[in-house]
């Protein structure tokens, strides 16, 4: 293991991106047969045993269901766990009652931004529309974040869904899921660094190890190797200063530990300064999400 993690006890490390679930077939239908791993309740408990073995102080919880009582649930959990620093959670942004629905949230500190699954709309010009760019502005100057979930394919639209948005502060899920199955890094690499130009945008290190071919050939579908020239062009778009380490547990499960994914993202920082090795792994969080 790096060096660096020698630094964790100095700041406070934070697990970015995480989710908590209790398990039903029928509210939980994305989690298929391949991915029987997933089939049981993760709940706090479970999330603070892992947290206690790779030495991570404080976490963000975010939505997996599109639900406002999903929603009411973290922040009910947030509020009993000291480690839930924060939750990204789900209002319907494109309804007309959105304004109104938000009000619902007032006085919930622990609520730091909002997500929808734009990657499962069946529009794929959905970040587009207008009754959703309409409640992406009646969120400037809530202070809450908006974090988005797209596929790389995605990503061209979403720059300019960024661009109508400069002051709103934006998070990128999952380095926008490369076909790293594939081996495929263009035209990613490329919309990545585009987006990458607009300062108001940050972007998790997380969901990397599901975006390889885990289904056919199981954990040896990834490596750290394979890992590189991805991680390689998050670091030239976004810099340090905006980049966040987070685990997507349990979904990490179905290819890696915990521990284990957060073991190679300290391995790829460690010839990084302190400066941006604590950014990456707890500053730049405790920033976009004030923590």
């Amino acid at each position: 293991m790096a060096e660096n993690m020698e630094l964790a006890p100095r700041f406070k490390t934070i697990d970015a991106h995480h989710h908590l679930w209790r398990y039903t077939p029928t509210e939980y239908e994305w989690i298929d047969k391949d991915m029987a791993a997933l089939r049981r309740d993760f709940l706090p408990a479970d999330l603070i045993a892992e947290m206690a073995a790779a030495g991570i102080h404080g976490t963000i919880a975010v939505q997996a269901r599109q639900t406002m009582e999903e929603t009411h649930w973290l922040l009910d959990l947030a509020d009993g766990t000291d480690a839930i620093r924060g939750v990204v959670g789900w209002a319907n942004i494109a309804g007309e009652e959105f304004p109104d629905v938000m009000k619902e949230f007032d006085g919930r500190a622990k609520l730091k931004g909002l997500r929808h699954v734009v990657q499962d709309e069946k529009d794929e010009h959905y970040i587009l529309r207008e009754d959703f760019n309409s409640g992406i502005r009646t969120l400037l100057g809530s202070g809450l974040v908006y974090e988005i979930l797209i596929y790389e394919r995605h990503l061209a639209d979403t720059i300019h869904f960024v661009d109508q948005h400069p002051e709103q502060l934006f998070v990128l899920d999952h380095v926008a899921k490369p076909l790293i199955a594939g081996g495929f890094i263009e035209p990613w690499a490329a919309r990545i660094r585009e987006l990458g130009q607009r300062e108001n945008v940050w972007c998790k290190l997380s969901g990397m190890v599901t975006e390889a071919d885990w289904r056919s050939l199981g954990k040896a579908a990834w490596s750290p190797e394979k890992l590189k020239p991805y991680l390689d062009v998050a670091v030239e778009a976004f810099g340090p200063s905006r980049l966040m380490a987070g685990s997507d547990w349990p979904v990490c499960l179905l290819a890696s530990g915990y521990t284990q994914w957060f073991g190679v993202l300290h391995d790829y920082f460690a010839s990084f300064s302190e400066a941006e090795w604590t950014s990456v792994f707890g500053g730049a969080a405790i920033e976009v999400y004030g923590l």
